[in-house]
């Protein structure tokens, strides 16, 4: 609807052009010639300062309306992106996702200009240029003509350059997305380096990088200022051309002084949405090529058996929530619409086991894990163990239904028995996400309060049970203003073994009925082990089913159930079978939680396939 408005208004501004551009000579040519005094052509002057106004008006709803539909497309495509990247799950979004960070922020923002500024020219093209030449050749046809044959160069050179800009900005926007990605995994290995006292060596390296960036970004002004300029070199020669042939012909006798103003006004206005098309193409052109990328990322295959919809991107209603343990909220009315008919409400976690049969996914070679078979009790603590790269973190993806499995299945088995079982991937997503929280190995702090960061809105007597019950109470007694401190970005920054104990303290909080923790004990010292591990006795006191992934022996003391997970390589008839297995591209870096109504970001290296 905005760019139907858009070419509506295009077409009023090319009836107000010529209509100035008629008062212009309409007031001037009786003056000059001395038929007339200024105060006889008083109601001219008075008409044109209302068409001035008129528009002028027209042009600022005309950007208005442009700026509008801009943020409207990006804001739509932005959501396609995110809803795309969830549904091609977390193995494509560990080799992709910084790229897509870098597009879905600073490449999709370039596609600003192409609607504000390219697409009111590209119509304006089609309402002032036909309108203007049209009058043209009405008031003097030898101007028109002229005019005619000129207008075809000015697309011709615009398609020869374009083509070369287009190039240009490909090559930039491949550089941006590099350049982000190296960041992005500078900053989430930075704390290592640090360690390591190598915190400079990456310098050099992101130097090269940010000159690749100028010299590519410098390559695309340069092309387009050329462009430019051979885009005014031939609009002024055609508006010269026409105030040459009127120019003589005035002398000559063989037109009229309003005839002559007139047609000379009214060249530059056939010309000027040409040129201006030229011009603001290269200013959309680095965002149409990130459209583009994105458009491919929509279009991507997705994975088999692909059922997540989130309502992160698809329900207004439904905000994210960035939290340190993952808590999976009910859909609501609006997260209800969004699920499909056909599947099956999720049971209760509580009342039923979660049966592994038969378990194998394929990863780079290798099946990790490998005829998985095991059962997860309700109210038990259930401890995942293997060695690197034998596929626990991928064993949980798919238990969340992030991960569709190669073979086998994760069923939902009711303890009652009359209650038929339900396969995970034939379980509605929301209604199994919502018995869930999600504790990863390293928690994302929220730039806000301690509070905020619980998703509390008031300190209540569960919270600071849950503190003490995870230490955690000490950590916030020792804060200037207890849950009210700021911490992360901006605030007071907390260890890993604190974020453990916030994320923990927020697992007990939530009343999800299953608690899946990644490594809860990595990298703490004996004291900060001990008090995890306190912790995860609380939830399990609490009649919670926990799942955590471990390589401490301390943890696999207090477990119920130890379960080994092994990897096996695969056989060519394997590989023939599930062309999947020979596929390289799935190394990853980090594995990203992302669910509906949250966002979980790990800042650490979780490969499934190495863990």
């Amino acid at each position: 609807m905005p760019i139907i408005i858009t070419g509506l208004i295009g077409t009023l501004i090319a009836i107000v052009v010529i209509t100035q551009s008629l008062l212009i000579s309409a007031a001037l040519s009786p003056v000059i010639t001395g038929n007339a005094r200024l105060g006889d052509v008083a109601g001219f002057i008075v008409a044109l300062v209302i068409v001035i106004i008129i528009r002028g008006l027209l042009v600022g709803v005309r950007d208005s309306l442009g700026q509008r539909a801009a943020d409207s497309a990006i804001r739509d495509l932005r959501c396609e992106v995110l809803r795309a990247t969830e549904e091609l799950g977390p193995r494509w979004r560990a080799v992709h996702g910084a790229d897509t960070t870098t597009l879905l922020t600073r490449g999709l923002d370039d596609l600003g200009p192409y609607f504000v500024k390219f697409l009111p020219q590209l119509v304006l093209t089609m309402t002032a240029t036909p309108l203007a030449l049209a009058v043209m050749l009405y008031l003097d046809a030898w101007s028109g003509v002229i005019a005619l044959f000129v207008i075809p160069l000015i697309p011709i050179f615009m398609a020869l350059i374009g083509r070369f800009t287009q190039d240009s900005s490909k090559a930039k926007l491949v550089a941006m997305e590099r350049l982000g990605s190296q960041l992005l995994d500078l900053m989430a290995g930075l704390p290592t380096l640090r360690s390591l006292g190598r915190e400079n060596g990456p310098r050099g390296h992101l130097e090269a990088l940010g000159k690749e960036n100028t010299r590519t970004t410098m390559a695309t002004l340069r092309v387009a200022f050329l462009s430019g300029a051979a885009l005014e070199f031939l609009s002024t020669l055609s508006v010269a051309l026409v105030a040459v042939e009127v120019g003589m012909r005035l002398v000559a006798g063989n037109v009229t002084l309003f005839t002559g103003l007139a047609v000379i006004m009214l060249a530059p206005e056939v010309f000027e949405p040409l040129r201006q098309v030229g011009a603001q193409f290269h200013a959309s052109a680095n965002g149409v090529t990130a459209a583009q990328s994105a458009f491919e990322i929509i279009e991507t295959e997705r994975p088999q058996a692909s059922r997540i919809v989130s309502p992160l991107v698809s329900s207004p209603s439904n905000e994210a929530t960035l939290t340190t343990s993952t808590s999976f909220p009910s859909s609501g009315a609006d997260g209800d619409s969004t699920s499909p008919v056909s599947l099956r409400q999720a049971p209760p976690i509580s009342s039923c086991t979660i049966e592994l049969e038969n378990l194998s996914v394929a990863a780079r070679g290798t099946w990790a894990p490998h005829n998985l078979s095991a059962s997860i009790q309700p109210g038990q603590l259930t401890v995942l163990e293997g060695a690197s790269g034998a596929g626990k973190s991928t064993t949980v993806l798919t238990i969340l239904n992030l991960l569709t499995p190669t073979k086998g299945r994760v069923v939902l088995a009711p303890l009652d028995g009359a209650t038929p079982p339900c396969d995970v991937s034939d379980c509605d997503a929301h209604s199994w996400w919502t018995q869930i929280t999600w504790v990863p190995q390293a928690p994302t702090i929220l730039p806000g309060t301690i509070l905020e960061n619980m998703a509390l809105k008031t300190v209540t007597s569960s919270l600071v049970e849950s503190a003490q019950a995870t230490g955690f109470h000490t950590i916030v007694e020792a804060m200037p203003d207890g849950w009210d401190s700021k911490v992360g970005v901006g605030g007071i920054g907390l260890s890993v073994g604190q974020r453990q104990r916030l994320a923990l303290t927020r697992a007990l909080v939530n009343d999800s009925p299953l608690v899946i923790l990644d490594e809860p004990t990595a990298h703490l010292d004996a004291v900060s082990e001990e008090e995890i591990t306190r912790a995860i006795r609380a939830l399990k006191a609490q009649g919670k089913t926990v799942l955590v992934i471990a390589h401490r022996q301390a943890l696999k003391t207090i477990a119920d159930l130890v379960i080994l997970i092994e990897s096996a390589p695969a056989t060519i008839q394997d590989i023939e079978e599930y062309p999947q297995l020979g596929v390289n591209d799935w190394a990853q870096t980090s594995v990203d939680v992302d669910l509906p109504g949250i966002l979980t970001v790990s800042a650490t290296d979780t490969d499934p396939e190495r863990r």
